[in-house]
């Protein structure tokens, strides 16, 4: 299974996401495993697969359309105290090296008193792709697995197969989707996050402060490691006048301590008033 690119945390009960993208819209196949003998709804999710464009770099610029029914929606990579992070497996795709995902600001919902965090009615999520052997076309194969919620949640599946268009066009959609990116750490005057670790029974705390002014009159900050195996709980998240605290218990499988790599952190904060910033790496 190839195994790259930008995946969501794991949580408790989930599977280990390999991430990993390309995109054409042909071959597309929607079907809807459901536990708890919970019908599906028709038409709740529709997708493609936009095709997108060969950068100046080389790399392909990709998307995957979601389209939800009304009152339905998706989730993002972190998706909170409760959710389905997305899945991708890109096993049979050819002439695909790595992935990045372009994720769009998700928002914030309350869920049975549980906060999650996602998108509905419709996610354009753009993925830039880079290839093996530049000029060569691209296949690509995936199986993505997510999860739908609207009253109840339920797992379904996309599987796509494309060659991906080799046109040097820009995609407008694609485009629109890249600008409603989080902002970054110097938006708001963020040299650099501060954080510190010490061990705990099952693992590390990873205690993060950043400098930054108030976002928005409900706070709180999402923790994510690059190394996906690692669980990641909700962050603890207060505010003292202008510096926000968000401290996070990290659980590897072995539930060990362990060295963290304070590049691979990134820290998400969340306004409450549709402000997302995003901090990427912290400095003991």
């Amino acid at each position: 299974m190839l195994s790259f690119g930008d995946a969501p945390p794991i949580f408790a009960l989930m599977t280990r996401i390999a991430a990993r993208i390309a995109a054409a819209a042909t071959c597309v196949f929607l079907s809807a495993p459901v536990s708890h003998a919970q019908e599906v709804p028709e038409n709740v999710l529709r997708a493609e697969v936009l095709s997108g464009w060969r950068t100046e770099s080389g790399s392909q610029m990709a998307a995957l359309h979601l389209v939800l029914a009304p009152g339905w929606k998706t989730y993002w990579r972190a998706p909170g105290e409760s959710g389905i992070p997305p899945q991708f497996d890109w096993t049979g795709s050819q002439n695909i090296a790595d992935a990045i995902f372009h994720w769009p600001k998700p928002e914030v919902f309350d869920l049975n008193g549980l906060r999650t965090i996602g998108y509905k009615g419709e996610l354009v999520l753009p993925i830039e792709l880079r290839p093996v052997v530049a000029d060569a076309p691209m296949l690509a194969k995936a199986q993505i697995d997510l999860g739908v919620c609207d009253e109840i949640c339920i797992p379904m599946q996309v599987d796509i197969s494309a060659t991906l268009s080799r046109t040097r066009t820009p995609d407008p959609v694609i485009r629109r989707a890249l600008t409603k990116a989080p902002e970054q750490a110097s938006s708001v005057g963020l040299p650099e996050a501060k954080c510190s670790t010490k061990p705990i029974g099952d693992g590390m705390r990873l205690t993060s402060i950043l400098t930054i002014p108030k976002l928005g009159p409900s706070e709180f900050a999402v923790v994510e490691l690059a190394d996906r195996n690692v669980w990641v709980s909700p962050a603890r998240t207060t505010r003292v006048k202008g510096r926000l605290t968000a401290v996070a218990d990290l659980v590897p499988p072995n539930a060990r301590p362990f060295a963290i790599d304070r590049s691979s952190v990134r820290i998400t904060v969340f306004g409450g008033a549709g402000r997302v910033v995003e901090i990427q790496g912290c400095v003991g």
